[in-house]
């Protein structure tokens, strides 16, 4: 997949998501040319859209394209997990969420994570061993997942995207749009 503007990125976020980490990525990545889907469980608050959250309170709602219950991962190319606490906290308990996550990775497909969103690469097993960012106040958990934690802006390690924070989002877009003209990466291996 040589150009992003040949690509199919989904964006998988339930109610919670820090609003920026979904919002930029989607409006960035539409103005690049992707086709870009967001997919959240049924579990939602409501049928047609999820709830952002932004800094301190709820923010905006964000239009859902697809359950995520339906989506078949072999249809796109690339993975975007935004952050937030609530929003990866809640998705790590949907069995469905973490099948569509390894899907992804063992697929050597482009998976991008920011912000707390990397505890859903952590629940599936693809940190350990590989070089990883998030925000820093899950830097132990990242660690004890046998991950090697830097604090960097964006970090890349076999196609798989960390970024820390919403003050990340254009090296994290700009990133994501690189990998994807790089193309497939290896099948991963996770841990069990």
């Amino acid at each position: 997949m040589p150009d992003i503007k040949q690509s199919k990125v989904l964006i998988l976020a339930t109610d919670g998501f820090e609003e920026t980490e979904l919002t930029v990525p989607l409006t960035k990545l539409r103005q690049a040319g992707a086709t870009v889907h967001v997919v959240a469980p049924k579990s939602r608050e409501a049928k047609e859209s999820i709830r952002g959250w932004d800094k301190t309170d709820w923010g905006k709602n964000v239009a859902v394209d697809h359950d995520l219950e339906a989506v078949d991962v072999s249809a796109y190319d690339v993975l975007v997990l935004p952050g937030g606490q609530i929003n990866p906290d809640k998705l790590r308990l949907e069995p469905r969420a973490l099948e569509v996550i390894k899907g992804f990775l063992t697929s050597g497909k482009v998976v991008a994570a920011i912000c707390h969103a990397p505890w859903l690469l952590i629940e599936t097993g693809a940190v350990k061993g590989r070089d990883v960012t998030s925000f820093s106040s899950i830097k132990t958990d990242v660690i004890n997942a046998g991950g090697r934690w830097h604090d960097k802006e964006v970090v890349t390690d076999q196609g798989i995207i960390t970024s820390r924070n919403p003050g990340d989002l254009d090296a994290f877009v700009a990133k994501i749009i690189e990998e994807v003209k790089e193309g497939r990466h290896e099948a991963r291996q996770l841990a069990a």
